[in-house]
């Protein structure tokens, strides 16, 4: 027995009709047949639809658009369309051009034949819409701690493009909807994801994948703009400052937006008559004791306040000439208060009952110096008071001893002297 072999699936109906009607027509050696071939073009591009001939006597060859508008009849223009025109004329081929094609030019051309019967085939234009670059909407604008949602568009393809977002090298799941426009389509991917300061300035990206554009992409580059409040750092000078120095202060203030006002002051105080200020300098020239205090700088915008002070100490020239001085103290406090519009007043910055108030933390050297010789001082009082207590509490315990022992004497005396000779014997037997 033979082996059962499966059977080939069968051709399309159409390649089925065309065979069909070729060998109708080719009965005779000297039959006429037409054939027509499909054709797809880009959008604005041009198109060459062709009609083949075969045996062809001179009969009228008529080639009409979708719309059954005869454009040519035997090689002569029949509608007055400069876009359409005859290319080649022969007993095999006949070829005509269509430039700055449209999607209202898709559809079936018929390449018709006349002979004793009327013979057609029709050629199917394609047209295919590239989609632009894609363009990218933001809802809402992105504060640090919230979410931000952006919207990639593509507003007209054919067939609909296929959108992604990326950042760094990495998908984001997005939610795709689809409009169909007639004969285009609208295409919109959106994304929501949570944003910190960290991410002001990331990049992100979206893109646009279609078969028109032949393994290409069209891609659109986002970069986050993430508002957040100010932070605010004074850079100390370095060194000891004495006096008739120059103090040089600088406020390095981020934000974004970025702060355009900074403003220095002193607290519990004016700043003094020399103090020059330059954006976020401060500079204060010929320095005395008098200028000794705690400095603030502060900054704020829509979405914050912050502020950073200095502890400013001034040393003399004679306590310098004695005593090796130790490192001025200096502040390094960065506060932010993202729902707070107003700026911190002195009094507010030096107020432990206000919670939202600039508090004081800094390194104070000399302070820690003098305290290591209270706590020294204090140690070496607790322990002469121990001593002192020790001995006290020994001679009082000697005293008492002494003290029973001379009252036993005494008793012993006196019981002799009312026994007599008794007595006085019992004493020399106790003495010895």
């Amino acid at each position: 027995m033979r082996p059962v072999q499966s059977a080939a699936p069968p051709p399309p109906p159409s390649l089925v009709l065309r065979c069909l009607v070729l060998v109708l027509l080719c009965i005779s050696p000297h039959c006429q047949a037409v054939q027509a071939e499909n054709v797809t073009v880009l959008e604005g591009g041009t198109a060459q639809i062709s009609c083949r001939l075969q045996n062809y006597d001179g009969s009228i060859v008529v080639i009409q658009n979708p719309r059954r508008q005869t454009l040519f009849f035997n090689g002569t223009r029949a509608l007055k369309d400069d876009r359409y025109q005859m290319m080649l004329f022969t007993p095999r081929l006949v070829r005509i051009t269509l430039t700055n094609v449209s999607v209202f030019d898709e559809g079936g051309y018929f390449c018709q034949l006349y002979t004793d019967a009327t013979h057609h085939q029709v050629a199917t234009l394609s047209v295919l819409v590239p989609p632009e670059t894609p363009a990218v909407e933001v809802k809402q604008e992105a504060v640090e701690g919230g979410e931000v949602e952006l919207t990639c568009v593509s507003p007209r393809s054919k067939p609909a493009a296929a959108l992604r977002w990326m950042r760094n090298g990495k998908e984001i799941p997005g939610v795709v909807s689809q409009q169909d426009n007639g004969k285009t389509f609208s295409v919109s991917s959106t994304i929501r994801i949570p944003v910190e300061r960290k991410d002001n300035g990331a990049a992100l990206s979206c893109e646009a994948v279609h078969p028109a554009l032949s393994g290409e992409k069209r891609v659109r580059h986002y970069r986050l703009d993430v508002y957040f409040a100010p932070t605010v750092r004074i850079l100390p000078p370095s060194g000891i400052l004495r006096e008739g120095d120059s103090l040089s202060l600088t406020c390095s203030v981020t934000g974004n937006p970025l702060p355009r006002n900074i403003q220095w002051s002193k607290i519990n105080d004016t700043l003094p008559e020399r103090a020059e200020i330059s954006g976020p300098n401060l500079q204060i020239s010929r320095l005395s004791q008098s200028h000794n205090g705690t400095y603030l700088c502060q900054a704020q915008n829509n979405f914050g306040r912050a502020a950073d002070h200095y502890t400013l100490l001034v040393y003399d020239n004679v306590s310098l000439a004695t005593t090796a001085p130790p490192t001025p103290s200096t502040t390094q406090l960065i506060t932010s208060h993202p729902a707070a519009p107003s700026f911190l007043t002195p009094s507010s910055a030096s107020d432990p009952e206000d919670p939202s108030a600039v508090v004081e933390t800094h390194s104070a050297v000399p302070y820690a110096v003098i305290g290591g010789v209270l706590a020294l001082l204090v140690f070496t009082v607790i322990c002469v008071l121990i001593v002192t207590i020790w001995c006290s509490v020994r001679q009082k315990g000697s005293y008492l001893t002494h003290e029973a022992s001379g009252l036993d004497e005494h008793g012993e005396v006196q019981e002799a002297f009312l026994n007599g000779n008794d007595a006085s014997q019992g004493k020399k037997e106790y003495l010895l």
